[in-house]
This record gives C-alpha cells, sequence and structure tokens, in this order.
C-alpha cells in the first residue's frame, strides 16, 4: 500500500512539473560516502562544463528561462526606469587616485553602460578622456588600474564579459601608447604596483588561465616584471615552490606592495581568511637573487590589516578584542602582547583602518551608523572627522605626497554624497566634481526602521526596512528581503540604483544582517561560521518571519534572496522553511556546499565553511548543503537560480544543479528557472547587462507575488 501511495504522489509531481515543460534533464545516480552519511547526486554529470552535453543542456535552460520571462509585461518598464535613475544620479565615479594636480578614476557616464578612465585637472576642472576600453577588445573591461609616482605609466587590468582572469597593461601617459608588455592571467582582485623609478611592477600571477582547471586559483606567485622585458625573465619574488621558508599554502596567494616611504616591501599570505601571515624586507633586496623575507605577522596574532609606518607596526587585530582594536609595535621586533594600544576596544567596533602619508584612518559603526577617526602616527593623537551621520568610508588620494583623504557618505535613501578631507586642517568640504545628481527626496516617500529581531536562540538579529510611507500593514505588500552572512562582512546603508525600481513598484525591502557577517564585530561573524553557520539561514527565516507577522506582507507576497555566499542562506531557508516564501532568487549561489571543494575556488573556502578531510567540518557541510535537503513532494516557492557562465568564483555548474534538482522535485506547481547570462561572471561592470538582468529577476518576482503590473496575459 506504501509503494502505491509513493506511486501515486511521484506521478503527481510529474504532472505538475509537465505544467512547465523544463528541458529533459537525465538523472544519473552517483553515491559519496561522506563519514557514514550516503548522499546520491543525480546531477553531478553537469560538473564536466566542457561537454558538449552539459554546455547544450545550459543553453537549453537559458533559452526556455527567456521564453517564460518574456511573456512578462513591463520588463522593459523596470529596464528603462532603472536606466533613468543611474541618469537621475549624474555620472558614476570610482575612487579617485591624485598624482600632481590631477585625478585619475573610472566613470560612467549616466546614460553609459561601461566605465572608462578619466583624468582630470584639479587646477582648472578640465576632463580628459585617457582610455576607452571598447577600443581595446570586444567585451573588455576595466577591472581596476594603479599609477606610477611620477603619473607617466598607467597599469590597466582587463577583464572580458565580467570575467574574473584577466590580463594587464601599460599606458605610456605622455605617448597616449600603450607599451607591448601584457601581464597575465591575473586574478581581478590581486594587487599589482610600480616601483619609485616607475621601470618595473609587481603582480600576482595565476598559474593557468583556464577557468574550468582545478590549478585556477593554486600555486601562485608573486612576480616583479621589469617593463618592456619579456615576460619569460620576470623574477619571482614569492611563491610557495621558490620560497618554501614562507609556508604557503597551494591554495593561498601572496600579494607585493611597497610601503608609503618605499622604504619596504611588504608580502601578505592570502586567502578568505583576514588574518594572514605578512612578512617584510628593505626595498632595497627586491634587486637580490632571493629576497629574505622577515615575519612580521602570524595567523595566529588575528590581525586583519597592518600598516608599517617609519619602524612601527600598527595593526588591527581582534585577538581578545571580539570588537577590534589598534595597537603600535616596533617592526624590528614586533610583540603583540606588549604592543602599545593606541584605540582600545569599545562597544562599538573598527571595520577598517586605511593611510594616508602621515595618518592612519579608522572606521567605528555601531551597526548602522559609520564614523571616520583620524590618528596621526607620529603623536597618535585621535580626531573624530566630521562627517554627515550614516554610513562614511574613505580612501587616500596619494599616499606618497599627501595626507588628504576622499569621503563617501551614503544612506538607504540617500545617494552617495562626495566630500574632500584634510587631516592637517581638519577641513571637510563637499567635492566640486563628484555630486551632480537630480534624485527625487526619497525620505518624503519611504521610511526606514532599523530593529532587532529575536531569533531561534534568543540572540537579537538587526533588521533593516524601507517602506512606503502610509502603507497599510494588512499583509498584502510585497516585500523582498536579502541577506549575506559571510566572511565577517557587513551589509552596510547604501542606495541601490536597481532596488530603487523595486522600492517603486510599491515593495517593502529588508535587509537581515545575519550572523555570518560583521555587523557586530568579531563574534558575529564566528556565529555564522562552520558549525555554526545554520545561524545564518535561521537568523534570516526569523527576520523574514518577522515581517510577516508585524503584517508587512505574507508568506504569499514575500521574496527571499542570497547572492554568493548568501545561497547557503537562500538555499536553506527555502528548504527549512518552503512555506515562508513566494519567490526565492539564488544569485549566482554556494548552493551545493559539499562539492565546494572539487572547484578551483573551493580551497580558499576552507577557512570559512571548513573541508572535507575533517569529518566534524563534513558534518557542517551537509547541513549547509541546500542541494541534497531538496525533497519530492515538497510545495517549494517559485525559484530563479541566476548563474554567470563566465564565473569562476561559483561555477556554473552549481546553480545549474540546485535548479535541476528543484525542477525534477518541487510539488507546488510554480515555476523554476535557470537564469544563465553568457554576458556575466560573477558579476559585471556592464550596466546594461547589470540592468538588463534584474528587470527579468525583479519581473519573475512581481510575476510570481500577483503584483497587477507584471501579469502574464492569459491564453
Amino acid at each position: 500500500m506504501k509503494y502505491s501511495v509513493s506511486l501515486v504522489g511521484m506521478l503527481f509531481c510529474q504532472l505538475l512539473a509537465a505544467q512547465y515543460n523544463y528541458p529533459k534533464t537525465p538523472e544519473i545516480p552517483v553515491t559519496d560516502d561522506y563519514f557514514g552519511t550516503k548522499i546520491t547526486d543525480n546531477y553531478r554529470w553537469l560538473e564536466d562544463l566542457k561537454s558538449p552535453g552539459v554546455q547544450s543542456w545550459f543553453k537549453a535552460q537559458s533559452d526556455f528561462s527567456h521564453q517564460i520571462i518574456d511573456k512578462i509585461p513591463n520588463r522593459e518598464f523596470l529596464f528603462n526606469r532603472m536606466k533613468q535613475i543611474q541618469e537621475m544620479a549624474g555620472d558614476s565615479y570610482g575612487t579617485p587616485i591624485q598624482r600632481g594636480k590631477f585625478y585619475f578614476y573610472k566613470k560612467t557616464k549616466k546614460d553609459g553602460k561601461l566605465a572608462k578612465l578619466y583624468s582630470r585637472n584639479i587646477d582648472t576642472g578640465v576632463e580628459t578622456l585617457v582610455f576607452d576600453p571598447e577600443t581595446y577588445k570586444k567585451d573588455a573591461q576595466i577591472s581596476n588600474f594603479n599609477i606610477d609616482m611620477k603619473g607617466e605609466k598607467l597599469a590597466l587590468l582587463f577583464s572580458k564579459s565580467g570575467g574574473e582572469i584577466c590580463e594587464l597593461r601599460i599606458l605610456d601617459l605622455n605617448t597616449k601608447k600603450m607599451l607591448n608588455d601584457v601581464l597575465s592571467p591575473i586574478w581581478s582582485e590581486f594587487a599589482f604596483e610600480f616601483t619609485p623609478d616607475s621601470k618595473a611592477i609587481t603582480y600576482t600571477k595565476m598559474s593557468t588561465a583556464d577557468p574550468n582547471s582545478e590549478k585556477l586559483l593554486k600555486e601562485m606567485k608573486a612576480m616583479l616584471h621589469v617593463i618592456g622585458t619579456d615576460t619569460g625573465q620576470d623574477v619571482v619574488i614569492a611563491s610557495r615552490e621558490e620560497y618554501p621558508e614562507l609556508n604557503i599554502l597551494t591554495e593561498q596567494f601572496p600579494e607585493v606592495t611597497f610601503t608609503n616611504d618605499y622604504k619596504y616591501i611588504q608580502l601578505r599570505i592570502g586567502s578568505v581568511k583576514s588574518e594572514a601571515p605578512a612578512f617584510y624586507a628593505p626595498y632595497s633586496s627586491i634587486k637580490d637573487k632571493k629576497i629574505k623575507w622577515t615575519q612580521i605577522v602570524k595567523a595566529s596574532d588575528d590581525i586583519v590589516q597592518f600598516h608599517i609606518y617609519n619602524d612601527k607596526l600598527f595593526f588591527l587585530t581582534h585577538k581578545n578584542t571580539p570588537n577590534y582594536k589598534i595597537g603600535v609595535t616596533s617592526l624590528a621586533n614586533p610583540d603583540f602582547e606588549k604592543a602599545k594600544t593606541v584605540i582600545p576596544e569599545s562597544k562599538d567596533f573598527i571595520t577598517s583602518i586605511h593611510s594616508s602619508k602621515n595618518y592612519l584612518i579608522y572606521s567605528l559603526s555601531d551597526g548602522v551608523n559609520q564614523d571616520k577617526y583620524q590618528i596621526n602616527l607620529q603623536t597618535l593623537a585621535t580626531k573624530k572627522i566630521p562627517l554627515p551621520s550614516g554610513v562614511n568610508t574613505s580612501s587616500s588620494l596619494n599616499v606618497y605626497e599627501n595626507d588628504d583623504i576622499i569621503c563617501d557618505n551614503a544612506g538607504w535613501l540617500t545617494p552617495t554624497a562626495v566630500y574632500n578631507y584634510s587631516p592637517e586642517t581638519g577641513n571637510v568640504s563637499k567635492n566640486k566634481y563628484f555630486n551632480i545628481n537630480d534624485y527625487p527626496d526619497y525620505k518624503k516617500l519611504y521610511e526606514i526602521k532599523e530593529i532587532e529581531v529575536k531569533s531561534h536562540d534568543g540572540v537579537m538579529v538587526p533588521l533593516s526596512i524601507i517602506y512606503p510611507k502610509n502603507m497599510k500593514m494588512d499583509g498584502n505588500t510585497p516585500a523582498y528581503i536579502t541577506g549575506y552572512g559571510g566572511y565577517g562582512i557587513s551589509y552596510d546603508a547604501r542606495f541601490i540604483k536597481r532596488l530603487a525600481a523595486l522600492l517603486e513598484q510599491g515593495v517593502v525591502i529588508a535587509f537581515a544582517h545575519v550572523r555570518g557577517g560583521g555587523e557586530k564585530g568579531e563574534n558575529w561573524h564566528k556565529s555564522g561560521m562552520k558549525a555554526n553557520k545554520p545561524n545564518t539561514w535561521k537568523d534570516f527565516i526569523a527576520c523574514s518571519e518577522y515581517l510577516v507577522d508585524q503584517k508587512y506582507t505574507s508568506p504569499s507576497k514575500l521574496i527571499g534572496n542570497g547572492v554568493s555566499m548568501g545561497g547557503v542562506l537562500i538555499g536553506r531557508a527555502i528548504t527549512e522553511r518552503p512555506d515562508l516564501f513566494a519567490v526565492a532568487i539564488a544569485e549566482v549561489g554556494l548552493t551545493n556546499a559539499i562539492r565546494s571543494e572539487t572547484t578551483a575556488n573551493g580551497p580558499n573556502q576552507i577557512p570559512e565553511i571548513g573541508t572535507l578531510k575533517n569529518k566534524e567540518d563534513t558534518k557542517n557541510l551537509l547541513e549547509m548543503d541546500a542541494q541534497s535537503k531538496v525533497k519530492k513532494g515538497v510545495k517549494y516557492p517559485a525559484v530563479l537560480v541566476r548563474t554567470g557562465m563566465n564565473d569562476s568564483r561559483i561555477v556554473p555548474w552549481g546553480p545549474g544543479k540546485f535548479a535541476a534538482i528543484l525542477q525534477q522535485n518541487s510539488a507546488s506547481g510554480k515555476p523554476v528557472l535557470l537564469y544563465a547570462n553568457y554576458e556575466n561572471g560573477h558579476f559585471t561592470s556592464d550596466q546594461n547587462v547589470v540592468f538588463r538582468e534584474y528587470a527579468d529577476i525583479y519581473s519573475f518576482a512581481l510575476w510570481q507575488v500577483g503584483h497587477p503590473k507584471f501579469q502574464p496575459a492569459k491564453n
């Protein structure tokens, strides 16, 4: 009898699934034994991204998704509205670098799609286009740039269609000609820096440019390239193979930079773990056949940032101080236990430090607002920087020549305002070039509520809610809630243009500041790692339940979202509470945690989520793994799974497998779409691609929550 009921249930699910004629996905079971727990994966075959069959499957899924989404009305309206909001913002500027009397910066014109590199004469205000990536190569984007001290050479890091495997070129600013040097492959986030004589450049070289290679993010080397020479002559200045004494792990990456006075070379052995080993050497040793590195920071010191000034070592640590403190010790003989405390731990937490020529700038956050303070590196005198309330971020304009910094002030409903500040004079002034916008006053239309919600274990979780003024609290309003919960990264208040378009559709927007992030210091981060990772999605569920309980929305109107590491959050939220959400949007998300370690970027994640080589970690990874939690016959929400086909962080087969298992097993009759974007990676700087993508995603969500403007015509 049980067999008969099971068979009937299976047939019923298949009939519901047939409502959407998904591309056929064969089930080829592979069973793994995880320390006694056996998990069958029917979609392991999708991991072979080089297979023509797999490539055809992704293309079929992409085409199918567009067949569905293209029937939703007002998608074009959303796209155009996002463009209009972008235009209201005026031109969009990246963080400037100053050399002499010129600013250099990336800028996306208000009606443009790609960032181009510009310079501006600070005295006259005259702006000049320095480099347009569209003249370089098809689909080229400027990922990053740097300039030599003399302002004569410009290093440009280029990516393709949102991919993160880049190449570096050098532009001679006097002749406006690109030099012959081509440095590659380089990951988009790795540092590169000119030597003070402008004759060479340091960079971190990847071992392969093949995005499907398991060696992609392994065996990287810090290199010195003499400009004008063949790259085959580049000198290795730090690596696992050539410098075994540094104890670099195969998945760690060595990054070399210089101190502001070029007295020392700095080496940081990076990974996703902020507490990284660090070394230094005299700058003169860069000419040696092999550099003799001296270790100044161990991972166990719990130091997340440091700054060398003269012969002193300033550092930011959470060692026995989870809200962080700033200390200073001798560079030659660092002793962190006996170090002088410059800024002690307080009820608020220090989020970061950076330097100007003679000052250290630090950020202090109460979880909502973030203020800026300065420390005189000679006298250790401290002072609050008089910026408006909100979230204030900053960077130095020219650490080699002056102390001037540029600050951004932002909030949920207030577009970024840019300020110049001089630590020497204490003067704050609004930057006259980067503050042109024509936004409506969103504060007149919407309310912001900052509260804390009791989670499953009684811990209070911050929740930011943005909602229309005079909204009826009757549960009939659509709501969009998102969260992250990884690496100690905080979801700071900032104005997001694409979400403004969603807000204008009458949607409540909420940000759940779940454990795993950094909103309440390092303890908050650790409370969402490894064995504590369930707190991340349980916090998200608690915040979602609050929105329902307080009648902001209802389960039939609730849209849940998670991006990247937030894939664990949204994937496990809907597998644990499928009844709570009408729609789930999983964007480039980690939804197959037990297979993460097999990817090129997987070993980098071990400090955050654990390894399959450890029994306890494996138990935790199994708990995080959303794919293996999907059960046949459960009524899951409508789901849109987004992946970028050029993504090397979360490889497309992870999201692809999650979409496949939901398509095969959900009994709700609601659509499950795999939105595979061939013009994107983990992210992209092409605004047209971004806005088109989110117009599709939001239209899908609004359709599923019954928004009248987004209902397809009935056949």
